[in-house]
């Protein structure tokens, strides 16, 4: 299972599993079968994955149902947008959420423009953050 492999950041392989981890955390949490709404998040300055698309990955619930397309268009939005570079991304990607550095380093790069949220990531719900460390944990 690709959830359980060491990757490297911001390979296909590697959005992959983020997404896999997205997925089972949102069917975890119980998701109301009323939600309904979609999360983009993209490299700024990201390598082209496959025709179209860039580092990234789009993740929807739909009546509840979460799934996810590896990939993310350039211009692409969604209910809540996550725009970061890719080096902001490797930072957060190497420090724990109990970290006191990853916080500090979410509002550096907010302040500087190298991480931009664009909605609120409180509507997707609390299993979110629960996904943060198993990822960390599976990144080179």
């Amino acid at each position: 299972m690709i959830a359980d492999a060491t990757l490297r950041q911001g390979t296909a392989a590697w959005f992959e599993m983020v997404g896999q981890l997205m997925s089972e955390a949102a069917v975890q949490s119980g998701l109301s079968p009323d939600l309904t709404l979609s999360l983009v998040e993209r490299y700024t300055d990201g390598i082209e994955l496959s025709e179209g698309f860039v580092q990234g990955l789009r993740f929807d619930i739909v009546s509840g149902k979460p799934s996810f397309r590896v990939g993310a268009r350039p211009d692409e939005r969604a209910d809540v947008t996550i725009e970061i570079t890719a080096a902001a991304a490797r930072a957060l990607n190497s420090l724990r959420s109990a970290d006191p550095q990853y916080s500090a380093a979410c509002d550096r790069f907010l302040r500087t423009g190298e991480m931009r949220v664009v909605g609120d990531p409180s509507r997707i719900g609390r299993w979110l953050g629960t996904v943060h460390d198993p990822i960390v944990d599976r990144t080179i």
